[in-house]
């Protein structure tokens, strides 16, 4: 066959743009874009997507209100741990580069409708949003600066709970930052938690749920070791709906169940909010 009569491979064919995003609870196809406009809430079911933390802070803070500190702060390595995955310190490192940011959690200060906070925002892509030395450290030194500057505390949890390639050191941090919390009661100033899909295990057992004022975002998964364990534990079937945002609610532990969409505005109200 001559040259000029000799078919060519076909050209690869031109990548489809990422338009669809798939529901990961009712497995619904939606418009990526509608779904992003609509703070990554499915419009069919109304399942919440997870945020990541600086999502969650252009959700809640005015825009360029908020100041980022405690950024030095970056993971440590106390055990020199590593698994069949690899070390800790290497995931640590690799995570930090992904995300951009020195720990599973980012603080800082914030203006929500005008009123200055200080803020803590956990990122569950970090290692799990594991409590690790480093997070308890920044949650600690925001819950000072909140003290120092009068101001009240807010904290967004998303969490697997302690960070167990640190130890017990890593459960320390349970304590360390109920202290802290007690310190800011002590002086006057509120602490509000705000519980997103999942605040689980230690973070659970520790400062999620010991807000002044508790918010979760409807369906969250909020509890401390998970429903096969209980379940085996006490030889007994849970409720479907057991350690969701709805059922903590209905048994005490959260007080308000806010829409995405309402989260700053509500946020705001409970903060505007003076005891006669």
């Amino acid at each position: 066959m001559s040259w000029f009569t000799k078919s060519s491979p076909a050209a690869p064919p031109e990548p489809l743009p990422d338009i669809w995003h798939v529901c990961s609870k009712c497995q619904s196809h939606i418009f990526k874009k509608e779904w992003e406009d609509d703070l990554k809430v499915c419009p069919k079911c109304g399942h919440h997507d997870r945020l990541g933390a600086r999502e969650r802070i252009a959700l809640l803070v005015d825009p360029g209100s908020f100041r980022e500190f405690g950024e030095e702060i970056l993971p440590s390595d106390p055990l020199g741990f590593a698994d069949a995955k690899g070390p800790y310190a290497a995931k640590a490192a690799a995570a930090v580069k992904k995300l951009g940011q020195s720990e599973s959690v980012v603080t800082g200060s914030g203006d929500v409708n005008g009123r200055r906070i200080v803020l803590a925002v956990m990122d569950f892509r970090f290692l799990g949003g594991s409590l690790s030395t480093g997070c308890g450290e920044k949650i600690v030194l925001a819950i000072e600066h909140a003290i120092q500057f009068k101001r009240a505390f807010v904290m967004v949890s998303a969490s697997g709970g302690a960070r167990m390639h640190e130890g017990i050191l890593s459960l320390m941090q349970m304590g360390k930052t109920c202290a802290a919390l007690q310190r800011l009661a002590a002086a006057g100033l509120p602490y509000v938690s705000i519980l997103t899909d999942p605040t689980t295990g230690g973070v659970s057992a520790s400062y999620a749920l010991l807000g002044d004022v508790n918010i979760a975002e409807p369906g969250t998964l909020i509890g401390f070791a998970g429903r096969r364990v209980i379940e085996t534990t006490i030889k007994q079937k849970l409720p479907d709906d057991f350690q969701t945002a709805e059922y903590q609610r209905d048994h005490g532990f959260v007080d308000i169940i806010a829409q995405r969409k309402d989260l700053k505005s509500v946020l705001a109200r409970v903060l505007a909010y003076r005891v006669k």
